[in-house]
């Protein structure tokens, strides 16, 4: 016991106290901030590879955006990238960002099902799904429960079967082949179930928006619970879009 306490000293704490606050180091982008600055809008609009950018105004949908950063590079007096990564919503239109807009994008409560904090609140069970992923995702939503994040402190964790589950996360832009299956893992969920799309990829299509190898007809008629852009999702994005939509603070 003795050798473990002087580990853990000279070791210190290795999780995250808070993730709602924590700075994200190193290269990051998050929520971006569109100044007013005149500049050739139609320019940044064709040098999108996912089409997340529109003009008039300038505003750029992060349910598309690639976060590759090369609106930025072209053009660092209209477009900046901050750290924040409190991006995750449960509408799908929060998540364009105008020009001037320098609100913060936040789960709106009203919008939650009651059903979903009562029953989920303090325990939740997901399912993940990859559906023609590239591994991004995947492997950051792994990382939500590593050491550093710990995401299961909350009450929430990643289960092998979607019977065992209270929700689907979704990654990936849903290939033909696995349209099929996901719809499978979904329908074997209990209900009241949850859907959470996780990443650019799930939300949009991405790059791979309009191929035919994809079909995205599967999500008609299913509620989203979850938007939670990123390509890929950073965990702390992830957990705190979890909390907010549970309606948990950081403990």
């Amino acid at each position: 016991m003795f050798e473990s306490l002087k580990i853990l000293f000279h070791q210190g704490k290795q999780y995250i106290p808070d993730v709602t606050t924590t700075d994200v180091p190193g290269v990051f982008r998050g929520r971006p901030v569109i100044s007013d600055a005149n500049v050739d809008e139609s320019a940044l609009v064709d040098l999108c590879p996912t089409g997340a950018i529109s003009a008039n105004p300038l505003s750029i949908d992060l349910g598309r955006c690639a976060f590759c950063g090369e609106c930025m590079f072209a053009c660092p007096q209209k477009i900046s990238f901050t750290k924040d990564y409190h991006i995750s919503a449960n509408d799908r239109g929060a998540l364009v960002v105008r020009a001037g807009d320098e609100r913060p994008i936040v789960v709106d409560p009203d919008k939650v099902r009651a059903e979903v904090r009562r029953l989920f609140g303090r325990s939740l069970k997901l399912r993940e799904v990859s559906a023609g992923g590239d591994g991004s995702c995947e492997m950051e939503l792994n990382a939500t429960g590593n050491v550093n994040f710990d995401i299961g402190r909350f009450g929430v964790s990643f289960v092998a079967s979607p019977r065992h589950a209270d929700g689907i996360v979704l990654t990936g832009p849903i290939s033909e082949n696995m349209a099929e299956p996901f719809l499978d893992a979904y329908n074997a969920v209990p209900d009241p179930k949850i859907l959470i799309l996780a990443g650019t990829d799930a939300i949009s299509g991405g790059i791979f928006d309009g191929s035919p190898a994809i079909n995205r007809g599967v999500l008609d008629g299913l509620k989203v619970d979850l938007y939670v852009p990123g390509n890929p999702v950073h965990p702390l994005t992830f957990i705190n879009g979890v909390l907010s939509m549970l309606g948990r603070k950081n403990r």
